[in-house]
């Protein structure tokens, strides 16, 4: 077993949302999950992210405009992302905690994982949406890349394309974005063609998923698209926008993944990290809204990342057409496709 831990702070469960599909008892679940598995893992206590730090994603008056919504009593940022009084400062420790999450594999763990809320793979360098404030994975990114870590994969399946994330590296060859995704779905980015611009074209790759799309189709995706593109790749860090939406019983999707899809997928992806980058894997907690089956997933993704491996097997033809698409377009970037 690889050496696992966790970053978690009790400043998440201040981001108050008022019956809000993205509560604090998302956390609370995987933490009793967590405890009653009893696994074998260490936690790690983050420290808010500076507004400088911050300020590498997002812009300062977008920043101020958080801060002075959450001390005036809280509001909204759009129709579906709501502050709290201390909403602010959970943001900055979520962005905190993926940062954490990061020093923790660039030190003396293999693989991490940020419990952390609110999310933020849909935030905007000037806009909050879809549930998310700062965009941790992306300000993560960047911390990696003001240390050692100069390629960055980012490797996001959370059920919504992560259109925040996509947008901040899409003119970046330095950052490699791979999404899956149900398509269509919130937020309607994420197309196959959506590849990237200028020096980044090439370095996202999207890919779309049909509704119902189950672990044997997921596991298609990720063994015929990212394995290859990453090995070629190289990063030297991998992270992942861990949202656990695409399962089965999750009522914000309608894809079919199971806690042993979600560990199938984990598994591979801490392979990647561990042909590429000395095993360095740090997650960050994205979507999930069905308590009992997101600490189930997440459970199955922490031991896939201390190196439990779960078998997959079948395929899945209407995935197969998907992915054949995805190679035609990625094949001008990739020699594994040429």
């Amino acid at each position: 077993m690889t050496r696992t831990c966790l970053v978690y702070h009790p400043i998440y469960l201040q981001h108050e949302t008022d019956g809000h599909p993205e509560k604090k008892e998302r956390l609370t679940a995987i933490l009793d999950k967590i405890q009653s598995e009893e696994l074998d893992v260490d936690v790690i206590t983050p420290q808010l992210a500076t507004v400088n730090q911050v300020a590498a994603i997002h812009g300062r008056r977008y920043i101020d405009q958080v801060k002075a919504i959450c001390e005036h009593g809280g509001g909204y940022l759009d129709v579906d992302t709501v502050l709290s009084p201390n909403s602010y400062d959970a943001a900055l420790m979520a962005a905190g905690g993926a940062m954490a999450a990061v020093d923790a594999v660039l030190g003396s763990y293999d693989s991490a994982f940020a419990l952390v809320r609110p999310p933020g793979h849909h935030a905007m360098p000037n806009r909050g949406m879809g549930f998310c404030i700062f965009n941790n994975i992306a300000i993560a990114a960047k911390h990696a890349q003001s240390l050692s870590a100069k390629k960055v994969l980012i490797v996001d399946w959370d059920v919504h394309h992560g259109n925040g994330t996509n947008d901040v590296f899409y003119s970046d060859s330095s950052v490699l974005y791979f999404s899956t995704h149900q398509y269509p779905h919130y937020p309607g980015t994420g197309r196959a063609d959506e590849v990237g611009e200028d020096e980044g074209e090439g370095f996202t790759v999207n890919v779309p998923l049909p509704s119902a799309t189950g672990d044997a189709g997921y596991l298609m995706a990720y063994r015929e698209i990212l394995l290859p593109i990453a090995m070629e790749f190289k990063p030297d860090i991998v992270l992942v926008s861990a949202g656990q939406d695409p399962h089965k019983d999750d009522p914000l999707g309608g894809m079919r993944l199971t806690s042993d899809g979600f560990g199938a997928i984990a598994f591979l992806v801490k392979e990647i990290a561990n042909a590429c980058c000395q095993g360095r894997l740090a997650a960050s907690l994205e979507g999930g809204y069905n308590l009992q089956a997101q600490a189930e997933a997440v459970v199955a993704e922490i031991r896939a990342f201390g190196g439990e491996a779960t078998q997959i097997k079948g395929m899945d033809t209407d995935v197969a057409r998907r992915i054949e698409e995805v190679k035609k377009i990625q094949s001008r970037y990739w020699s594994c496709f040429a």
